[in-house]
């Protein structure tokens, strides 16, 4: 952003929504650069063209900031998940497309994914809930797809979501950080295929 831009922000009006999602995403940029402790309000404004008085009319603090950010990122997982299983009745290819759904978060945002799967906050306990929000919340997508489906008791039908979404964000952090000679396709269809051996073999698709 250059400096006349910031220069010409500072003196537009954006309706709140808007304006909340421009600070979110400075401060997005800046906590990915420099890390929660090293970054500050001033920057996280002057990245955003606005004074610091407008930062603090949205967010009262550098927490509160961080948490509406976890918290952006955490809706944006979850709903990648449901997208994938309202996508298809098949599950032969729901378990593919919720681990590409993993695998997209991963890869679209670098600095999204590391807040919610790496933070170094999480002896923040509303940074913990959100984190453990980011896995409940899609366990329980899952949870209820499968119960529906497989015919399963709810425990049953957890376990192997808890087993999904594990092998999921796992598996694609891990091409993140050492296949990306690998295709996105590629690593997508050996996760989903391992999954869809346990979940397909030996729960098959109640007759309707």
């Amino acid at each position: 952003m250059t400096e006349m831009t910031r220069v010409q922000q500072r003196g537009v009006r954006l309706p709140r929504t808007e304006r909340r999602a421009q600070l979110l995403a400075a401060a997005q940029r800046v906590f990915a650069e420099n890390g929660y402790h090293a970054a500050a309000m001033d920057e996280i404004a002057e990245v955003a063209g606005v004074s610091k008085p407008v930062l603090y009319q949205h967010f009262p603090g550098k927490l509160d900031l961080y948490i509406a950010l976890l918290e952006s990122h955490v809706d944006e997982l979850v709903k990648r998940v449901q997208t994938a299983l309202d996508s298809t009745t098949e599950n032969r290819q729901r378990v593919p497309a919720t681990v590409g759904a993993f695998f997209d978060f991963v890869s679209n945002d670098a600095g999204a994914f590391r807040m919610v799967f790496e933070s170094d906050l999480r002896g923040e306990p509303a940074v913990q809930e959100a984190v453990d929000r980011a896995t409940s919340a899609s366990v329980d997508a899952i949870t209820e797809t499968i119960t529906a489906d497989a015919g399963l008791d709810e425990d049953k039908a957890r376990l192997l979501a808890v087993g999904l979404v594990g092998m999921s964000q796992v598996s694609a952090r891990f091409w993140l950080a050492h296949h990306q000679s690998m295709s996105r396709e590629e690593a997508v269809a050996l996760t989903a295929n391992l999954a869809w051996r346990g979940i397909g073999g030996g729960f098959p698709l109640k007759d309707s």
